[in-house]
């Protein structure tokens, strides 16, 4: 009896932890370049149930057979493995912002931010006062010869994640330029984009909603080159990954397998509370 509550335990505790990543989920569903997690779990050993004053042995004139008097199998609980990133790709949302950057395929744009160098997949980036391209809290985004510095309606970035700029008007960083005057009449390359990928991914070290940590069990973050890079597509964002109604679904079948383990603590409860007050009494 006692080890139907602990079973009944991990399994509720094994529901909470999909309930928070779910919840994590829905909150996360209009953040751009946000990936789903889900819980993986896994279950304790399983126990062989026997019949007890039963040997299996049947006894005919011409020998004996021995079966295991076998009932079935008893489940001990289950157990939280990891909480797994899927990294889908996203859907493409054009929004005609030369500052969004989407990548359409594998790989990760890196930012420089007070704690090093992170990974990650969010576009949405602007202009600072200094002229660099950041994202929305400030942080760098880096190109391979480091940060990028741009001038608004002055760049494009090409499909290899290349920039390019009009040298005319590159110098003076007060000077403003619009679209109708921009001829295009000196370009230059300013630099490429930084984008990588590592071997496993399961293994970052995920920081936040939008960032994510190279680690020693992850390979370090190599620079894609080649078919290996992803596109680059420059007014559009990258969408989460999650499906809404996906979650809810899971939501309603998470509550009800919680549900399960909670009357199976009650009854093994009550139970083991009549066991003691009619016949331990007795």
């Amino acid at each position: 009896m006692v080890r139907g509550l602990y079973t009944g335990a991990s399994g509720m505790t094994a529901q909470m932890a999909r309930l928070d990543s779910i919840a994590n989920n829905l909150a996360n569903v209009d953040l751009n370049g946000y990936k789903r997690d889900t819980t993986i779990t896994k279950a304790f050993p399983e126990l062989l149930m026997r019949r007890m004053n039963d040997d299996g042995v049947y006894v005919f004139p011409i020998g004996s057979v021995d079966t295991t008097p076998i009932v079935g199998r008893l489940g001990t609980g289950v157990e939280v493995n990891e909480v797994y990133t899927v990294f889908e790709q996203g859907a493409m949302k054009q929004t005609e912002n030369d500052f969004d950057i989407a990548l359409e395929g594998q790989g990760f744009l890196s930012v420089l931010t007070a704690q090093g160098e992170r990974l990650t997949r969010n576009g949405a980036f602007l202009v600072d006062v200094e002229g660099y391209l950041v994202t929305k809290n400030g942080e760098q985004v880096l190109g391979e010869n480091g940060p990028i510095k741009l001038k608004k309606n002055n760049f494009v970035i090409d499909e290899d994640g290349t920039v390019w700029q009009n040298a005319a008007f590159a110098a003076d960083d007060r000077r403003l330029v619009s679209m109708q005057e921009n001829q295009w009449e000196a370009i230059e390359r300013v630099d490429r984009l930084k984008i990588v990928d590592v071997k496993r991914k399961r293994y970052l070290d995920k920081e936040g909603s939008s960032f994510w940590r190279a680690t020693d069990e992850s390979g370090e973050a190599v620079v894609l080159d080649g078919a290996a890079r992803p596109k680059v597509r420059q007014g559009f964002l990258e969408g989460s990954n999650v499906n809404a109604v996906t979650e809810m679904v899971e939501m309603i079948e998470v509550n009800r397998a919680y549900d399960a383990n909670q009357r199976t603590i009650q009854t093994e409860d009550s139970l083991i509370g009549k066991l003691w007050n009619e016949v331990v009494r007795v």
